[in-house]
């Protein structure tokens, strides 16, 4: 599949069946986080994967986590991230999305449907997990097997902007 397409097929599952991710379609995922770039390549993110009900649980208390059966809190390492010497913008962030995004398109291609979530308390994910304070959890990917209805691919068609107004040549 293109990549047009496997990014149009991709959608924000909420809802989640009981079936467990394979441990090689969940090892595929974190391998694209791995080969993901970062700014000067430091790879300052760090991935807890949850996938006992028990950290589930525990998670729930921060976060929905539509029942999925795994879920990947993507965390930010501030002490290895590279910051911009201009303005002392701190990319980790940046990176963290980036290798979000690059699991979450593979998810997508191994046949696993996601949702990525911001909406937590970062100090009670912290908390329950153990998380130290040098990692900042950035994000939440929930991964697993839909069991709602996958969303048209021409969808963006609709709900997306047109390039027009959101790309601009040589000037504003």
């Amino acid at each position: 599949m293109d990549f047009l397409t496997l990014a149009k097929k991709r959608y924000s599952s909420r809802k989640y069946s009981t079936k467990s991710v394979e441990p090689q379609k969940l090892n595929y995922v974190l391998e694209a986080g791995r080969v993901a770039p970062t700014a000067k390549n430091l790879q300052p993110h760090k991935i807890l994967v949850i996938q006992e009900q028990k950290g589930l649980e525990k998670l729930a208390k921060s976060a929905r986590t539509y029942s999925a059966p795994v879920a990947l809190v993507v965390c930010a390492d501030h002490t290895q991230a590279w910051v911009r010497p201009f303005d002392d913008k701190d990319h980790g962030d940046v990176d963290v999305s980036i290798v979000t995004d690059h699991m979450m398109l593979a998810a997508t291609e191994q046949g696993l449907s996601s949702v990525w979530v911001c909406y937590f308390d970062p100090e009670i994910v912290r908390e329950e997990f153990g998380i130290p304070e040098t990692l900042e959890p950035v994000n939440v990917l929930l991964l697993g097997y839909a069991e709602d209805s996958p969303k048209p691919m021409d969808r963006h068609d609709e709900m997306r902007k047109p390039l027009s107004e959101t790309v601009f040549y040589e000037k504003f």
